[in-house]
């Protein structure tokens, strides 16, 4: 087996690897679905150095050649599209297609044309060089912007540099007379081995994306409460530390809220658990729309709630907090119980650990309980 026959295989196994692999996340996780499209843009991709490798052996090497150049001319396009998909955008469509039906005319075009002359080269490239550089274009459009994303858009471009670069290769070393005579080439070798790695680098690149979004959105499930869809114990006191860490950093003042709904053991055993459950997920939805926006808030126990708000005094904390205990107590119906929120808040003093704050807060959610519910006290501690 030649150079050139060696990588096209290679090539063709990793392509088929990465499709598996982003076939495995996609059916793992249901939010990942998307990531389907890379599966599907691999597994076409992969019939390029097959179709390459079947040239070579096989009769029908006029078909094989047509379908080399539509696989990864259609693979790259395809992943083209899954990265909009993916990120929650309309596919470019009308350019996509565009640049596809334009490349198989080209092909077409220039069918039985001279190998190794430069124009034919260029013609033969430049669809390929327009995918990548699309590519790249979708990735720096996209609203979320990290280093990753950077990196997987300028490989994109350097796929592109080097499609434009090999027609020159092609010309100076020549690629064969025919395209049987390809696989002999010393051009062969730089061809498949060059893009290959390229590819590769970019597949890495997009199942690094794939596997940082599976992980935060695995952070998230763990940190969210199931029932109220606000953050649990554990995502609100990771969320609250960071605040402190920021605002002391900054000097900035913090206060920190404790709300106990009033009763809720009398409400489940009385009107049953799932009466319960409905006041936990009213309460909740309060708290999402009434706290300021920058707020901090989660469900730390059965029926109890913390908010964290960054930037104001306590008394100002104390009015968003009353606020939200006048709407709770307005949210009933006919088919609720009487429902009503306790609350104590205190305003974070410097060098103040986040669970001291919070346990003045509580304190202070204690004696609004023991001096008649329904009410927010300032801490006096």
């Amino acid at each position: 087996m030649s150079g050139a026959s060696f990588a096209l295989a290679a090539n063709a196994v990793i392509a088929l690897l990465f499709a598996a692999s982003f076939a495995a996340i996609a059916y793992s996780y249901r939010w990942q679905r998307a990531a389907l499209w890379f599966s599907v843009s691999y597994l076409i991709g992969m019939l390029t150095p097959i179709s390459e490798l079947l040239v070579r052996y096989s009769a029908a090497s006029d078909l094989f050649v047509a379908t080399s150049y539509a696989s990864f001319l259609g693979g790259l396009l395809i992943m083209g599209a899954g990265l909009s998909a993916y990120h929650g955008n309309r596919p470019r469509w009308r350019v996509i297609i565009g640049i596809f039906v334009g490349g198989l005319l080209v092909r077409a075009l220039i069918w039985g044309g001279q190998r190794d002359m430069l124009s034919y080269e260029l013609a033969y490239q430049l669809p390929f060089a327009a995918a990548a550089l699309l590519n790249a274009a979708i990735v720096l459009r996209l609203d979320v912007r990290r280093p990753s994303h950077h990196m997987l858009a300028a490989a994109h471009a350097a796929l592109a540099l080097l499609l434009l670069l090999k027609p020159f290769f092609a010309h100076a070393f020549g690629s064969g007379a025919t395209a049987r005579d390809y696989m002999a080439s010393t051009y062969a070798l730089f061809s498949q081995a060059s893009t290959g790695i390229v590819l590769i680098g970019i597949g890495l690149l997009t199942l690094l994306l794939v596997v940082q979004r599976a992980v935060a959105q695995s952070l998230v499930d763990a940190e969210t409460d199931a029932l109220s869809g606000i953050a649990n114990r554990r995502g609100f006191d990771r969320q609250a530390q960071d605040m402190i860490i920021r605002t002391a950093r900054r000097k900035r003042r913090v206060s920190a809220v404790m709300f106990d709904l009033d009763r809720f053991k009398a409400i489940n055993d009385t009107h049953g658990h799932a009466v319960g459950d409905r006041v936990i997920v009213i309460f909740s939805g309060l708290l999402r729309r009434m706290a300021p926006p920058s707020a901090i808030i989660g469900r730390v126990g059965g029926e109890e709630f913390a908010m964290l708000l960054e930037g104001g005094v306590a008394d100002g904390a104390l009015f968003t907090a009353d606020a939200i205990r006048t709407a709770f107590a307005a949210a009933g119906g006919s088919d609720l119980p009487v429902m009503s929120v306790s609350g104590g808040v205190a305003e974070r003093r410097e060098g103040e650990s986040l669970s001291d704050v919070m346990r003045r807060a509580d304190r202070a959610s204690y004696r609004a309980k023991q001096t008649g519910r329904d009410r927010i006290c300032l801490s006096d501690d």
